[in-house]
C-alpha cells in the first residue's frame, strides 16, 4: 500500500493552488484511517503529517489517544514524533493526561539519555498541578545524571514545575543549589541554573543572598556573555537589600563595560549599574563621576552606529535612566540625542522626547523647543490611509509571501513593509505628546528656565496653530467630561494664563496675545485652517481679556467679538467664560470718571447696553445651567444700569463737566475690582480653619423638592424656539475666508521640500514661527533699539537710530553724491592714557550675535497660610486607578505569581531579616484565620455543652452508657486473658491510633492461636524487643508496621 509522506504532503499543498482546502481535507481524512491501524510506523507518518497541519491551524486534539499509543513505541524516532505531537496539541486540560503520567515516568527513568531527553522536553508543555507532585520523585535523581545535557533540562523542567505548583520547588532546591556550589559543573549547567535562579531573585531576592559569593566567581571567572548578562540582572535585585555588594560590584562591571565587544552585554551592564542603584550610590565620588561619563561615552558610542534602531533605543533608555543623577553629562550629547527627535522610527521619536524633557536648561531650552516647533509645523499631517488599523491586508490572516519555491519573497512586499525615504508623517497623538512635553519643560520649576517671557508667549500662540483637531461636541454638551475634548487646548490656555498671573512685567504682552485669539476678526489666522484644534484655548482667554481690561488696546473689538453669533457655537464653559468677561470689559470702557457725561457718551453708552442686553436674554434659557445663572444675573445688572443712564441727564459743552452716572462709574467696576488674584498653593485649602458657625445640614431651599417637581411638569417647546436648535448644532469648523490665498492641495504639501537647519544649534526663529509673529518680533526689536548706535537694521536704509554728527556727513555724502566738507569734521579729543586695556578691547571687540541679555523678570510664587510645605501634594485629590481589563491570557505568557510566597528558607523567619510587606499580610492573614477558627471551636463547644445539658435534663444518656459499658466488657476480657497476648494487645493499640471495639473483638478471636506461638514470639522479643503475633495474623496492620520500622532498620 502507497502512503504520502511529510514531504509529499507539503508539495501537494503548493501544487494544489486555489483548492488548498478541499486538498487539506482529503490529507485529514487520510490521516484518520492511517492513524487507527496497526502498524507503527503508518501511525506516526500520519501524526507527523497531522503535527504538520496543526502549526496551519487545524485541529488534532481527536488524535490525542494515539499521540499516546505512538509515544509508548519502543523505537526512539516514533517515540520524537509522538512526542513532538503532544508538545504541539496537548493542554493542561487535556483529558488522556491521567493516562500519559505512567509513559512519562517510564520515560524520564529509561538509561538512554536520548529517550529521557523527550519526556523533559514535553512536560514543561503539558505538566498541570496534580502531575506536577508526581513527576517530581522521579525528576529530582536526574539532577545527578552522568550526562550534562540530562541535568540542564532538568533544571529548566523542575522551574517550569515550579510555576505550576510551587511547593515542588521546596524539596528542589536544595539539589539545585548543590549543582550550583559544584566548581567542577559543566558551565551548561550552571548557566542554566543562574538561569533559574535570576527568575526566581526577583520575586525574593532575600532567599539568595547567601549565594552571592558563588555569583561573584562565576561573574568574574565566567566566559558566557548570556550567563553574566543573568548575573548582573540578579545582581541588580541583591544590591539594594546587601550595599556592599557595591563596592565590591563596581571594579569588573566597569572592566566589562571597557572591554567588552557584545552590545547586549554592554548595554546590561550599564541598565545594572543603573538599576542596582550602584550609581547613586558613588554618585559625588571620583569613581561615581568616571563610571557615569564612561557609560554615557558607551551609550553615545551604540547610538552613532549607522542602521541599528534596536542599539540607538535601548541607548535612549539607559540615557533617560542616567538622566535623573546626572543631567549636566547627558545634556553634553545633546547633539545625538536631537537627532533622534527627527528619526523616521516613531519609537525613538517618543523615546528621545522622553528624554529631552529631563536634560533640558536654561541654556539649550530654545534650541530644543525651536526643534520640536519645527518639526510640528513641516511635518505633513497622517492620514487615514497612514493608520495602521485601517490596512486591511494585515487583517487577512496568513497569507505566503512567495508565489512558488523559486521567486522572491521581496517581490511581493506589502506596501507598508517597504521602506521610503520620506520622513512619515506625524500621528495625532505624537503631536499631542509634543505639545505637552513642550509645555512641560518651559514650565518646569515655576519657569526657571526661561529668560525670554515675551518668546513663550510667541511659542503658545504657534502651539496653538499646529494643535491637532479635537472631536467635535455640541454646544449643549455641557457634562464634566466636557473638559477633556480639547484636553491640549486648555493646557495652551493655562500656561498662558499662568504666564499671565505670575509675571507681572510681561502681562500686558499675554492680554494681547489672548486678545489676539479672541478677536473674530483674526481667528482664522491664530487657529488651524481645519478642524476644530486649540479652541480650549479660548476659555481662558477670554477670562484673560475680561480679568486685565484695562491692558487692552481695542476693548470695543473685544466686546464685538465676545458678543459675536459664533461665541454661542463655543463649549458651554467657553461661552460661561465669555459671559462673565462681557461685564468687566463693559466696566472698564464705562468707568472712567474724567470724561464728562455727554449726549455722545451717553448714546454710546445705551447703544451698548442695549447689545448686551440683546445677547443676554436669549441665554436665559440655556441647555447649561451655568450660563444660565451668568446670563440673568448680567442681565439683570445691565437693565439696572440702562435705566440709571437714561435716568441721568446729559450735559453740554458749554455747561462744564457732568458727573456719569454713579452706577456705571463706581458700582459695577467696584463689583470686579479689589484684591488682585494671585496663585495659591496647592496644601493651602486644607489649611483653612473650619468656621464655627457653619452650617451645611440644613438645607437653603425647604421647597426644593416642589420647585423640581413643578419643572418637570412644564413642558419645553423645542419646535418654536430656534434657541435650543442653535445650542444644538454642533461646533462649525473656522475656515479661511480670504479667496485670494491659493487652495493648496495635500499632496503639494506633501512633496513641498522641508529646509533642516544645518545644525541643531543654529535653528532660527523663522523656521518654527509664523510670518505675522517674526514681523510684531521685529518691530518691537527695532522700536526698542532705535536709541541703540551699534544695532544695524538689516532692513532699512539708516544703520541705527541715532545719527552721530561724523555719521550724518558720510550718509549725505554716500546719497547726494556731494564732496563733503573735510572742515566742517568735528575734532574729537580721545584721553587714551585713562583707559584701561580692557575697556580699549571690549570697545573693539565685535558685537556677539547671541541676544542681548534679558531684562529680570520677577516670577509671584503660589500664596499659602502659615510655613510653606515641602511636599505640595494634594491630600484631597485621590488618582484614580487605571482599570485593566484582563484579557485572554496567550499561550506564551508565564505566570510567576505563585512564586512570591514562597520562602526557600528551611528555618523559617531569619534572624535579623527585614519581612517584607507580603510577608506581613501573609502573617496577618494567617492570625486572622487562626483567630477565626478558634472562635467556632468555641462555639461549637459550647453549643455541645448545651446540648448534653439538655440531655441530661431529660434523662437520655444511653448512648453514652452503652460506649462505656462496651469498653468494659473489652478491658474486663483483656484482664483475663493470657498476660502475655494481653501486654502484646496493649503494645498494639498504644503504638497505633485508637482502635475501634470491632477491632478489639478479632484479637479476642485469636487467643489460642495466639498461646500457640508464645514461645516463638518470646523468642522473637528476645531479638527484636516487639510482639509480632497479632501483626502476623492481620497482613494490613503487619504491613504498617514494616513500613514504620524500615527507618529503624535501615
Amino acid at each position: 500500500m502507497f502512503e504520502k509522506s511529510l514531504y509529499d504532503l507539503i508539495r501537494g499543498l503548493r501544487t494544489h493552488k486555489g483548492t488548498e482546502k478541499e486538498y487539506i481535507a482529503d490529507s485529514i481524512k487520510e490521516c484518520r484511517k492511517e492513524i487507527r491501524t496497526n502498524d507503527m510506523d503508518l501511525k506516526s507518518t500520519a501524526l507527523m503529517k497531522l503535527t504538520y497541519l496543526e502549526m496551519f491551524g487545524h485541529d488534532m486534539s481527536w488524535a490525542s489517544f494515539n499521540v499516546l499509543e505512538v509515544m509508548s513505541s519502543p523505537k526512539y524516532r516514533h517515540k520524537r514524533t509522538a512526542y513532538l505531537a503532544a508538545v504541539q496539541s496537548f493542554r493542561r486540560d487535556t483529558e488522556v493526561l491521567m493516562l500519559a503520567e505512567n509513559q512519562l515516568k517510564k520515560d524520564v527513568t529509561s538509561p538512554t539519555p536520548t529517550v529521557i531527553s523527550l519526556p523533559l522536553g514535553a512536560i514543561p508543555h503539558v505538566i498541570n498541578p496534580s502531575m506536577a507532585n508526581s513527576l517530581l520523585s522521579d525528576l529530582l535523581p536526574r539532577l545527578t545524571h552522568s550526562h550534562p545535557s540530562i541535568r540542564k533540562k532538568t533544571v529548566g523542567t523542575l522551574y517550569r514545575l515550579a510555576l505550576v505548583y510551587p511547593e515542588t520547588l521546596r524539596p528542589a532546591w536544595p539539589k539545585i543549589k548543590e549543582r550550583l556550589q559544584d566548581v567542577n559543573e559543566d558551565p551548561s549547567v550552571t548557566a542554566a541554573i543562574v538561569n533559574v535562579v535570576c527568575e526566581l531573585g526577583w520575586r525574593r531576592p532575600q532567599d539568595f543572598l547567601p549565594l552571592a559569593p558563588r555569583l561573584f566567581d562565576l561573574l568574574v571567572e565566567g566566559n558566557n556573555n548570556w550567563m553574566a548578562i543573568k548575573l548582573i540582572k540578579l545582581f541588580a535585585t541583591l544590591t539594594p537589600l546587601e550595599p556592599r555588594l557595591i563596592k565590591k560590584l563596581l571594579p569588573p562591571l566597569t572592566k566589562i563595560i571597557r572591554e567588552t565587544s557584545a552590545m547586549s552585554l554592554l548595554y546590561e551592564c550599564i541598565n545594572g549599574i543603573i538599576q542596582g542603584g550602584i550609581l547613586e550610590a558613588v554618585e559625588g565620588t571620583a569613581d561615581g563621576e568616571e563610571v557615569a561619563k564612561l557609560c554615557v561615552g558607551k551609550l553615545r558610542g551604540m547610538m552613532v552606529i549607522e542602521g541599528d534602531a534596536n542599539l540607538k533605543y535601548v541607548a535612549l533608555l539607559a540615557f533617560e535612566k542616567i538622566v535623573r543623577s546626572h543631567p549636566h553629562l547627558v545634556s553634553q550629547q545633546q547633539d545625538v540625542i536631537l537627532e533622534c527627535i527627527d528619526d523616521p522610527d516613531i519609537s525613538i521619536r517618543m523615546r528621545a522626547l522622553d528624554l529631552v524633557v529631563g536634560m533640558v536648561n536654561s541654556e539649550n531650552l530654545t534650541a530644543i523647543i525651536g526643534r520640536l516647533m519645527r518639526q510640528l509645523r513641516n511635518a505633513p499631517i497622517a492620514s487615514s490611509a497612514d493608520t495602521p488599523s485601517n490596512d486591511r491586508g494585515r487583517l487577512t490572516g496568513v497569507t505566503p509571501y512567495a508565489e512558488s519555491d523559486d521567486s522572491d519573497a521581496e517581490e511581493s512586499l506589502r506596501p507598508h513593509e517597504q521602506r521610503s525615504n520620506h520622513a512619515p508623517p506625524l500621528p495625532e497623538d505624537y503631536r499631542i505628546n509634543v505639545i505637552r512635553r513642550t509645555l512641560e519643560m518651559c514650565s518646569r520649576d515655576t519657569y526657571a528656565n526661561i529668560t525670554d517671557f515675551e518668546w513663550y508667549i510667541d511659542v503658545l500662540i504657534q502651539l496653538v496653530r499646529v494643535t491637532p483637531s479635537t472631536k467635535s461636541t455640541s454646544a449643549v454638551d455641557y457634562d464634566e467630561d466636557t473638559e477633556h475634548t480639547d484636553d491640549i487646548g486648555r493646557s495652551i490656555g493655562r500656561e498662558l494664563q499662568n504666564v499671565a498671573v505670575r509675571v507681572k512685567s510681561v502681562r500686558s504682552e499675554a492680554v494681547d496675545a489672548a486678545q489676539s485669539l479672541v478677536l473674530v476678526d483674526r481667528r482664522d489666522q491664530m487657529f488651524p485652517s481645519s478642524g476644530n484644534g486649540g479652541q480650549g484655548v479660548l476659555e481662558y482667554a477670554g477670562w484673560l481679556v475680561g480679568e486685565y481690561s484695562n491692558y487692552l488696546s481695542s476693548p470695543e473689538g473685544i466686546m464685538n467679538s465676545l458678543m459675536h453669533p459664533l461665541s454661542l457655537q463655543l463649549s458651554s464653559r467657553t461661552l460661561a467664560v465669555y459671559l462673565q468677561a462681557v461685564p468687566k470689559v463693559f466696566a472698564s470702557m464705562s468707568g472712567n470718571e474724567q470724561i464728562s457725561w455727554t449726549p455722545e457718551r451717553k448714546s454710546l453708552m445705551t447703544l451698548l447696553m442695549a447689545r448686551i442686553i440683546h445677547f443676554l436674554e436669549p441665554l436665559s434659557s440655556h441647555p447649561s445651567l451655568e450660563v444660565q445663572e451668568r446670563s440673568v444675573e448680567y442681565l439683570e445688572l445691565m437693565r439696572l444700569a440702562a435705566e440709571a443712564a437714561s435716568g441721568t441727564a446729559p450735559g453740554n459743552e458749554n455747561e462744564g463737566f457732568t458727573d456719569p452716572p454713579l452706577l456705571l462709574t463706581q458700582a459695577i467696576p467696584a463689583l470686579f475690582s479689589g484684591a488682585e488674584l494671585n496663585p495659591v498653593a496647592p496644601g493651602a485649602q486644607r489649611k483653612v480653619p473650619m468656621p464655627e458657625d457653619l452650617d451645611l445640614d440644613t438645607p437653603i431651599n425647604p421647597n426644593l423638592r416642589m420647585l423640581l417637581a413643578n419643572a418637570e411638569l412644564e413642558s419645553f417647546q423645542t419646535d418654536e424656539d430656534d434657541v435650543y436648535a442653535a445650542y444644538s448644532e454642533p461646533i462649525a469648523s473656522y475656515t479661511s475666508n480670504n479667496e485670494s490665498a491659493p487652495a493648496i492641495s495635500a499632496s503639494e504639501r506633501l512633496d513641498a521640500p522641508n529646509k533642516e537647519p544645518t545644525s541643531y544649534q543654529n535653528a532660527v526663529e523663522e523656521e518654527y514661527l509664523d510670518p505675522d509673529i517674526i514681523a510684531r518680533r521685529k518691530a518691537e526689536r527695532r522700536e526698542r533699539n532705535k536709541d541703540d548706535p551699534f544695532y544695524i537694521d538689516p532692513e532699512g536704509d539708516r544703520g541705527s537710530g541715532t545719527v552721530t554728527p561724523l555719521g550724518q556727513i558720510v550718509r549725505e555724502g554716500n546719497v547726494g553724491n556731494v564732496d563733503s566738507d573735510i572742515d566742517n569734521i568735528p575734532i574729537m579729543d580721545l584721553d587714551l592714557a585713562n583707559r584701561g586695556g580692557d575697556e580699549i578691547m571690549r570697545v573693539r571687540s565685535p558685537r556677539s550675535p547671541r541676544r542681548s541679555a534679558a531684562r529680570r523678570v520677577e516670577i509671584i510664587g503660589d500664596e499659602t497660610l502659615g510655613p510653606g510645605d515641602m511636599d505640595s501634594a494634594r491630600e484631597d485629590i485621590v488618582v484614580p486607578k487605571l482599570d485593566r481589563g484582563k484579557g485572554k491570557k496567550s499561550l506564551l505568557d508565564v505566570d510567576s505569581s505563585g512564586l512570591a510566597s514562597l520562602s526557600l528558607n528551611d528555618d523559617g523567619d531569619v534572624p535579623g531579616r527585614k519581612m517584607t510587606q507580603l510577608d506581613i499580610e501573609r502573617k496577618e492573614q494567617e492570625e486572622a484565620e487562626m483567630k477565626k477558627a478558634l472562635l467556632e471551636v468555641e462555639r461549637l463547644r459550647l453549643e455541645m455543652q448545651r446540648a448534653s445539658e439538655r440531655l441530661e435534663a431529660r434523662g437520655e444518656q444511653t448512648v453514652v452508657r452503652k460506649k462505656k459499658k462496651k469498653a468494659r466488657k473489652v478491658e474486663v476480657e483483656d484482664d483475663s486473658a493470657d498476660a502475655g497476648a494481653g501486654n502484646g494487645i496493649m503494645e498494639a493499640d498504644n503504638e497505633g491510633e485508637a482502635s475501634s471495639p470491632a477491632k478489639k473483638k478479632k484479637k479476642k478471636k485469636v487467643k489460642p492461636a495466639d498461646g500457640q506461638g508464645a514461645p516463638e514470639d518470646k523468642d522473637k522479643d528476645k531479638e527484636e524487643g516487639e510482639v509480632d503475633t497479632p501483626k502476623k495474623k492481620k497482613k494490613k496492620k503487619r504491613r504498617v508496621v514494616l513500613d514504620d520500622q524500615v527507618p529503624s532498620v535501615q
